[in-house]
């Protein structure tokens, strides 16, 4: 099912509502949806790579505004809605270590789910859930979901259609990498002022 999924994502980049399959699939996926924009995101910025940072910002905007979704399901619709998507990810055991989380580092919780290939989307229902700073939780997402997603088109955008299997096959990694040096600069920082 999940590749039928993928198969059907990817099958709008070689239509004309790709730019708008594009930010209703990064609105989805920030609150309930299982395919990562990032699939549609690469397919659209290798076919025309003089426009990745346009699709880029399309993709953050839907996923920002789609995390806002996912809060609003955690802070009123919890019980109803958001169990039933944390379940279904399998997560309902994680969501107190998530609590912790958020009550140690707040928006690094945010900024490194946003960022990172952890679901987003039992991070953006979860903040609602445990009623973290609602700006708080908007510029951390801004921040992080447009990290993500303007590195991918940067790097397409810079080194064309090769760096698709470079993204997709160390996609996870990159994305790991990138946050432990994020995260370590700004301990040095804070150990150094």
């Amino acid at each position: 099912m999940l590749r039928r999924l993928y198969d059907w994502v990817l099958h709008w980049a070689a239509t004309p509502y790709g730019t708008c399959a594009l930010f209703l699939l990064a609105f989805a996926e920030s609150s309930f949806f299982p395919i990562p924009p990032d699939v549609l995101l690469i397919a659209m910025c290798v076919a025309r790579p003089d426009r990745s940072f346009k699709y880029a910002l399309v993709c953050s905007i839907g996923s920002i505004f789609g995390g806002c979704l996912g809060y609003l399901i955690g802070w009123q619709f919890m019980a109803s809605v958001g169990i039933r998507i944390v379940d279904f990810y399998g997560l309902t055991d994680k969501v107190a270590y998530i609590e912790n989380l958020y009550n140690t580092y707040d928006a690094w919780a945010v900024g490194i789910a946003g960022f990172t290939p952890i679901p987003y989307k039992v991070f953006t229902i979860a903040a609602g859930m445990f009623k973290i700073n609602f700006t708080v939780f908007v510029l951390a997402s801004m921040a992080s979901r447009s990290a993500r997603f303007f590195l991918v088109g940067g790097l397409i955008y810079l080194f064309g259609p090769r760096i698709q299997r470079f993204i997709d096959r160390y996609f996870d990694l990159l994305a790991v990498t990138f946050t432990v040096l994020l995260v370590g600069s700004f301990v040095l920082i804070k150990y150094l002022f």
